[in-house]
């Protein structure tokens, strides 16, 4: 299927669902962009010839995890369950995500560190050599974008999703990658944005970086609905076309 019909599927999807979505997934935002920010604003305070991160810091980097763990196994049940055409309540999603939330911890510090690697290796051995590990990095990420839905769709172990997840993607990189830039110009949107927030305090800019994260599930929404045309035999009955087309 091409891409952009992955992408306008995608859409279609966001679009009709987007009432339910934000039910779902704003008050989870609202908890992870105000930590971002606390840790933001406690590592510019800073001093940086002698920088002290406490107890604290490191709970809220922990919480942080969680939380946002917890906010991607509730988004993925959200699109497997509505991919097969069911209409799932909240707090189904909400209770029965709570069960992936170790299994994905772990997989994303994994997957991440894998991701990190090839940058920051040959960073150490020539600085030059950091845009090849950047490169490195991310084809990486393209390569074990799809982890989650291997641990919550295929209900796989961290590294079974991880192994999982770079078999699936080699025939897709490219078009996986694609996805993945999506991410640049929602980013630069969302710098726009907040720079325009900022100028109302605090409570405004949360709000801003708020919206700009809840847009930025769009990527997720897009990269599943290539995971789904790509698998080899669906065992779903429905989805997302379907389930879009229904909707409307």
């Amino acid at each position: 299927m091409p891409l952009s019909a992955i992408l306008t599927q995608a859409f279609n999807f966001f679009r009709n669902n987007i009432s339910q979505l934000a039910f779902l997934f704003v008050p989870i935002l609202f908890v992870q962009v105000g930590i971002q920010l606390w840790l933001s604003l406690e590592i510019s305070a800073a001093d940086l010839e002698n920088p002290q991160f406490g107890t604290s810091h490191m709970v809220a980097m922990m919480v942080l995890l969680l939380v946002f763990s917890f906010l991607i196994a509730a988004l993925t049940l959200f699109l497997e369950i509505r991919s097969q055409g069911h209409s799932p309540s909240n707090a189904m999603i909400l209770k029965t995500a709570l069960n992936f939330v170790p299994a994905l911890l772990l997989a994303g510090v994994f997957s991440g560190l894998a991701v990190l690697a090839p940058v920051f290796i040959l960073m150490a051995v020539n600085p030059t050599l950091g845009i090849i590990g950047l490169v490195g990095s991310i084809y990486l990420f393209a390569r074990l974008a799809f982890v989650n839905f291997m641990v919550v769709v295929e209900r796989l172990t961290p590294m079974e999703a991880i192994k999982r997840s770079f078999s699936f993607s080699g025939p897709i990189a490219l078009k996986t990658i694609v996805v993945l830039l999506l991410y640049i110009p929602l980013s630069l949107l969302g710098g726009l944005l907040v720079q325009i927030t900022q100028l109302g305090g605090m409570p405004v800019q949360l709000i801003g970086e708020v919206i700009v994260a809840f847009f930025g599930l769009f990527v997720n929404v897009a990269l599943f609905r290539l995971y789904m045309v790509s698998r080899p035999t669906p065992e779903t009955p429905g989805n997302i076309v379907q389930d879009d087309e229904s909707s409307k």
